[in-house]
Parts: structure tokens; C-alpha cells; sequence
């Protein structure tokens, strides 16, 4: 059955964010044919709509205001209400981050429909959209279906594939005019703290470090290795606890949830709460000096060695590939 579907373009640092096109890929398992509809916001995001075509949809609606130059839950929510509205989806994607994760309950409140966060696949069953979703730190799965209203849902990154690029593909980008008002917060200044490069989040490889690297000079090696491999450098609890590196870089169940192709742990012993936090990797390689470490037991290839002569060997071959690729 044909459903019309809205996928939030998540904009930021002036480029979309990768889970926005999975996000359109996950619309259309749902849509089984239907009208997947692009949805901007901010105060000068129209250009951004032609990408969101190529990536499959069908096109696009842009909100700009001043007010939405820094995201708020309130005008973003106001915005996309103005949208619902005009539209009547189905429902409504959002990728699996701190806007989808904060901006996703507040709508489905406001509708008192429901929410279905944190998806990793997206089936049909008897005319029934199934949500699959992780549960109990990754140790389980459940299925869900929204029984009434509006669907919202936000989609884990690296989870759902994109459509391939098309940029033969062409379709309309408007603008709609929303009066945002009554924003009960006012964003002057944000001062980041994540690290440059990659996103974590989105990162299809992650070397990660743990107490086992020592200071905040033993993460060098690693940040060399995740630069030829094109990746992000990630942490355990126990290395940000000992200050060798900013807590924005935490994986584990209080930090962020990663699920990239690579997963390289070093120096990681695999207390369950990191394990939670990477444990559904597509391959997990890990170096430590201890082959009774618990990360062993998660791992596809295991390293017993000192990760301070493992991790430069491997840059270096890593390299010579790059080389003769």
C-alpha cells in the first residue's frame, strides 16, 4: 500500500548529514511505493534540497527564518507541525542524533502519536510497517508497529542503506513560510567540543582506544591509523575518565552507540557498558596485551600484543595497500 512519507534533512556544518539519506532509504521501505517529501530547516537550507532528490526523494519542502539559524526544539518543532499539517504523511523520519533524539518526542507528543526510536531495519508484514529496534544494551531485539496516527521514527546511522547518488534525478524544491514565535529559548553561541574529521556517529571506521593507551599522547598512533583508513578515533569511559581524551569521544551505554563497517579497540578491556555501545560493528578487531581481556569475546580477529608496536605496524601496511590500491 502506497504511504506518503517526510525525511527531516538534517543540516549541519553546512553539508547534510549521512543518516539524512538513509533516513530517505528507510522512508521508502516504508512508503512500498509511495511519496517520500524532503523537509529543510533553517535560515538558508534550499540549496541543500537538490541532494536530497538525488538521494531519492521525490522533492522537497525548505523552511527559512532567522530564528531557525541554530536549532531549537521549538522552532524546529513549529516548523515541521506547519509541514504535518499541510502534508498529512503517514509519518515522518529522523536520523537517530541529538536533534532527531530531542526534536522526534516532542512532535510525537504534541500529536500524541507514536515513537519508535533508535530503528536498525524496517520490514513490512501484513500490511503492517515492522520497526526493529535494539533493546537491553544490544543484547536483544523488538519488533514494533504504530497502530495509530502519525509514525515517527528516528533511524540509527549506518544501519539502513542509502540509495546510491542520482544526479540525473530532478524534482520540485519549495518553500514554505512558517511564523515562528513564542521561542522560549535563544541560542547566542555554541562553542564546540567534538573533535574535527569524521562524525563518530556516522564513521564507517572507528579506532578506539581504552586505559590501555596510557596518556593523552598514547591516542596519537591511533589518530594516524583512523587518517589513512578515513575514520574516526573513539574512547572508552575508563580512558575520558583518566583524562586522555574529551568525553565526546566516549562509546560505550553512556556515551554514543556506533555501528560502523570497522571497529578496531585498542587497549580495551570490554567492560559490558562499552560493549554496549559498539558490540553490533560489522567486523571488531581488537589489540590488547591481555588474551583473557573480555573484548576478545566480541571480536572478529584478535591482536594479543602491545598496541603501541601492533597499531604502527598496521598503519604502515595500511598505507603500502592505499599505495598499490
Amino acid at each position: 500500500m502506497a504511504r506518503k512519507f517526510l525525511v527531516l534533512g538534517e543540516v549541519r556544518d553546512g553539508s547534510l548529514r549521512n543518516v539524512s539519506f538513509e533516513a530517505i532509504g528507510a522512508a521508502m521501505l516504508a512508503a512500498d511505493g509511495g511519496e517520500i517529501v524532503g523537509v529543510l530547516v533553517g535560515d538558508s537550507v534550499q540549496n541543500f534540497g537538490n541532494e536530497l532528490i538525488q538521494y531519492g526523494a521525490d522533492r522537497v519542502i525548505a523552511i527559512e527564518n532567522d530564528l531557525l539559524k541554530q536549532y531549537t526544539s521549538d522552532g524546529y518543532a513549529q516548523s515541521l507541525l506547519a509541514v504535518i499539517e499541510q502534508e498529512k504523511p503517514e509519518g515522518i523520519f529522523f536520523g537517530h542524533t541529538a536533534l532527531g533524539k530531542d526534536l522526534a518526542p516532542k512532535l510525537a507528543g504534541k500529536l500524541e502519536s507514536g515513537l519508535i526510536s533508535d530503528v536498525t531495519s524496517i520490514e513490512e508484514e501484513g500490511g503492517n510497517i515492522v520497526f526493529t529496534r535494539p533493546i537491553y544494551s544490544g543484547k536483544a531485539f523488538e519488533k514494533k508497529i504504530v497502530t495509530d496516527g502519525v509514525i515517527f521514527a528516528t533511524i540509527r546511522p549506518n544501519n539502513i542503506e542509502s540509495l546510491a547518488k542520482d544526479e540525473s534525478r530532478s524534482g520540485d524544491v519549495s518553500t514554505l513560510s512558517v511564523d515562528i514565535k513564542d521561542l522560549r529559548t535563544i541560542i547566542k553561541d555554541v562553542v564546540r567540543k567534538a573533535s574535527e574529521g569524521v562524525d563518530l556517529s556516522e564513521a564507517k571506521v572507528i579506532i578506539a582506544g581504552g586505559r590501555g593507551v596510557k596518556s593523552e599522547d598514547g591516542f596519537e598512533p591511533l589518530k594516524e591509523l583512523a587518517q589513512v583508513l578515513g575514520g574516526a578515533v573513539g574512547a572508552s569511559r575508563g580512558a575520558c575518565d583518566a583524562d586522555y581524551c574529551d568525553y565526546s569521544l566516549q562509546i560505550g551505554q553512556t556515551g554514543k552507540v556506533v555501528t560502523p563497517d570497522l571497529y578496531i579497540a585498542c587497549g580495551i578491556s570490554g567492560a559490558i557498558q562499552h560493549l554496549a555501545g559498539m558490540s553490533n560493528s560489522k567486523v571488531i578487531v581488537a589489540i590488547n596485551k591481555d588474551p583473557e581481556a573480555n573484548i576478545f569475546n566480541v571480536a572478529d580477529y584478535g591482536i594479543v600484543g602491545d598496541l603501541f608496536e601492533v597499531v604502527p605496524l598496521l598503519t604502515e601496511e595500511f598505507k603500502k595497500l592505499k599505495v598499490n590500491a
